[in-house]
């Protein structure tokens, strides 16, 4: 069964004048969006990226696209360096952005991997957590007051939008085998007993939609937070899967999947396109999903509330100012 088509941007939508920044911006659907932004009209993207090398290869390509040189020849596209595995990454680049961002409109969380083995990322988390959840809540909190600051200058709300998956509804692990009330939820996804190899991905999509529900909150009239899921699309999410899992994978993305240019399209709609009804929701098909339903429930709010406690402790232990989101 096939994915429902996702329409074309809006011929009268624009971000002409705006800034944007994209993690995971030098492939997949992290370029494509920002191809999408930049035929939009945005006058800066950056792209933040593990390797600046890859990411001059794509801003040159961008360059290139006649796609983007046609309508908006002028705009400024660069590559920070950002390596989600650890924090201290995180830091500098939050601290460049501040440094030489003025005004940022749209923070598109992007960036992600898939790895099914256990491994600690360089900031000793579990890696997958560290890589799709942890860094981006700390980049997320670090530029924050630079997201209030430039809806105050346009009279708009600024975007938060995570790219998200629908994975979360029926793989993740939590509904099955809740946390216990007394145990620590970072502990738990650091400890390798608990990790599951073919589920740690929806949960780490899972903690995602935890993190944009309270993210909403702090400013919900100033910064929309969203997390849409692009369906299943063919890009090379699977790179780090084994082989005998990379062949059945490709091929049910060769069949069913949605093209880069498709998927890329709903994250323009979160970011751009839908409006304060989805601060704070999952999407699919362009459209409020209730999303895992774990969440939904008693147990799901007191999950919510400690790992949103327990993830600012863990990024204000690096920056005491971010205490203040508690």
């Amino acid at each position: 069964m096939g994915q429902p088509p996702i329409p074309p941007t809006p011929s009268e939508v624009n971000v002409s004048g705006k800034t944007v920044i994209i993690t995971g911006g030098n492939a997949g659907l992290g370029y494509e969006a920002a191809r999408q932004y930049l035929t939009l009209g945005a006058s800066r993207v950056i792209l933040a990226c593990r390797s600046i090398a890859r990411g001059k290869d794509a801003v040159a390509s961008l360059r290139a696209d006649p796609t983007v040189k046609t309508p908006n020849p002028d705009a400024l596209i660069e590559v920070f360096e950002l390596d989600l595995d650890d924090y201290q990454s995180g830091l500098r680049f939050a601290k460049k952005v501040k440094d030489e961002v003025k005004e940022l409109d749209i923070l598109l969380n992007n960036g992600g991997q898939v790895f099914l083995g256990y491994e600690k990322s360089k900031s000793n988390h579990e890696r997958n957590m560290q890589v799709n959840c942890y860094t981006h809540l700390l980049i997320c909190l670090e530029l924050f007051p630079l997201l209030r600051s430039t809806a105050a200058v346009r009279g708009l709300p600024s975007r938060i939008t995570f790219t998200g998956s629908a994975t979360q509804i029926k793989q993740n692990t939590l509904s099955k085998k809740p946390i216990a009330p007394d145990s620590s939820v970072l502990s738990h996804f650091d400890d390798e007993a608990t990790f599951s190899k073919f589920f740690r991905y929806a949960d780490t999509k899972t903690v995602v939609n935890a993190y944009v529900r309270r993210l909403a909150a702090l400013a919900p009239s100033e910064v929309i937070v969203n997390n849409p899921c692009p369906g299943l699309v063919q890009t090379g999410l699977d790179k780090n899967l084994p082989f005998y899992l990379r062949i059945p994978m490709g091929l049910v993305r060769k069949s069913m999947a949605r093209t880069v240019e498709e998927g890329a399209r709903t994250l323009i709609f979160a970011s751009v396109v839908a409006g304060p009804e989805t601060n704070g929701k999952f999407l699919q098909h362009n459209k409020v999903d209730p999303g895992a339903a774990f969440l939904n429930t008693p147990e799901g709010e007191e999950f919510i509330g400690k790992l949103w406690r327990e993830s600012v402790e863990d990024v204000a232990a690096l920056d005491l100012a971010l205490s203040v989101y508690a």
